[in-house]
């Protein structure tokens, strides 16, 4: 009987024992764990009263869930001064578009006089020239009839010409003499409206001007200054510096066609004032736009999925700006934080495999996990105290170093873990780590969030 009986427990001891003991040498575990989660405070983004709550402590809330709202009255009305206040600026931008038209008009007018005005500078000098040409045809004229009179009053006196001839020859040499006197009238009369001194009919520069007279002359300057001021309300800022010509040649070369209606066109939608009221209406209509997001904000709406806690607002209270009225735990979004002697961190690695025992589940309900990450630092050096061993008093004590281990296949509508809970992991460091970072102590760098995407938390930070 004892044979048999010591047979039994060694049979025994090698059914349990030995696997007990393979369990325990190729497993890390700890009892200084607990499950964490996410933790969203609730604040509103408004000041105001508030009208009605509608949920409680412990309630189960979904993302979007109306949670709170506040009163909505000042806020319509706000929205509905912001909206007449976007109708006035909308005539505003009409009625200043009407206006540049009526600018624009008169810019092309203006243009079109100083071209005007440059071109008749260069008509009269033009007729200058012709006059002068005129003057000394009078002139070869005045020439001729003279020879023929000194030829005609030699041959009267011999009785060879006729008194006739003689009369009819000091007539012509009278005409031609008038008509001399005639083309430097003209003459001058020209250089005078050019703002030339007269000059005598002997002189020989009589049609000559300066080169540049058809950009210095008075009427093309006032015709100059007249568009740069109404150009000006277009947003066409010119210089003194350039000429009469430049400036008009300037309009046509704006246009890659030389189209100067599709240039006043251009020049008409981009005025200051135009641009000044656009700008006034999109302002407005920013205002009417913040008037309406606030009336929207009104509704404090649930975040993220999980369970209320921490309830302390009523209706009636009035609520300021970034209060806190409730906090929301996730229900999806936890890990288990498992604080591991230093002693045990040699064979841990980020992707191991972990069996989490719960202790409100007992031994009955198994979860899976992985180690995800390890904490930059010990309990100790993260507290609000840390130590200070300088001193030559120290110590030596093992310190506990944060972990975290993500669920895997956790599904809390069957069973749910509540943060706080205690739990005993068992890592599996036989079997080769897997996932994201396998087999390393730190996480590799994060990658930049998508454009309008929101950046992941950090892991172990609440949002």
């Amino acid at each position: 009987m004892l044979i048999g009986v010591l047979g039994a427990v060694v049979i025994a001891a090698a059914v349990y024992g030995i696997p007990w003991i393979r369990f325990v040498l190729s497993t890390v575990s700890t009892d200084d764990a607990f499950v964490n989660g996410h933790v969203t405070f609730v604040a509103p983004r408004v000041h105001g009263q508030v009208a009605r709550v509608l949920v409680d402590d412990n309630n189960r809330v979904h993302k979007g869930d109306l949670l709170v709202e506040l009163d909505k009255e000042p806020f319509r009305d706000a929205v509905a001064v912001k909206k007449a206040a976007v109708d006035t600026a909308e005539a505003d931008l009409q009625a200043t578009k009407a206006a540049v038209r009526g600018i624009e008009a008169q810019a092309r007018s203006r243009r079109w006089q100083l071209q005007q005005a440059i071109e008749n500078v260069e008509n009269q000098i033009a007729l200058l020239h012709a006059r002068v040409a005129a003057l000394r045809k009078a002139k070869a004229t005045l020439t001729l009839a003279q020879q023929e009179f000194d030829r005609t009053s030699k041959l009267v006196e011999t009785d060879t010409a006729s008194r006739e001839l003689y009369d009819q020859r000091q007539a012509s040499l009278s005409i031609a003499q008038a008509g001399v006197v005639q083309a430097l009238a003209d003459v001058n009369q020209i250089r005078v409206s050019l703002g030339l001194q007269e000059k005598p009919e002997d002189s020989a520069d009589l049609d000559q001007v300066p080169p540049n007279l058809d950009q210095t002359f008075s009427s093309v300057l006032q015709a100059q200054a007249a568009l740069i001021q109404i150009a000006a309300e277009l947003g066409v800022l010119h210089s003194y510096n350039q000429s009469p010509k430049q400036m008009v040649d300037e309009f046509e070369n704006a246009d890659p066609q030389g189209d100067i209606n599709r240039t006043f066109d251009r020049l008409a939608a981009e005025a200051p004032a135009v641009k000044q009221a656009e700008a006034k209406l999109e302002a407005t209509k920013r205002d009417l736009a913040l008037a309406e997001l606030d009336l929207r904000y009104c509704d404090v709406v649930a975040d993220i999925d999980g369970v209320v806690t921490r309830r302390n607002v009523n209706p009636g209270n009035d609520v300021q700006v970034g209060q806190n009225l409730m906090a929301i735990r996730s229900l999806g979004e936890i890990w288990v934080d498992a604080n591991f002697k230093e002693t045990q961190l040699r064979d841990l690695r980020i992707g191991q495999a972990a069996d989490l025992y719960v202790d409100m589940y007992g031994g009955k309900q198994v979860f899976k996990g992985r180690i995800a990450g390890f904490t930059m630092g010990t309990g100790s050096t993260l507290a609000l105290l840390p130590a200070q061993n300088a001193t030559g008093n120290f110590v030596k004590i093992v310190q506990r170093l944060p972990v975290r281990i993500e669920l895997e296949g956790y599904d809390p509508d069957k069973t749910p873990l509540f943060i706080g809970t205690s739990v005993v992991p068992y890592v599996n460091i036989n079997k080769p780590p897997t996932g994201p970072d396998a087999g390393k102590f730190l996480q590799s760098n994060m990658q930049p969030s998508p454009a309008g995407a929101p950046a992941a938390s950090p892991p172990g930070v609440d949002k």
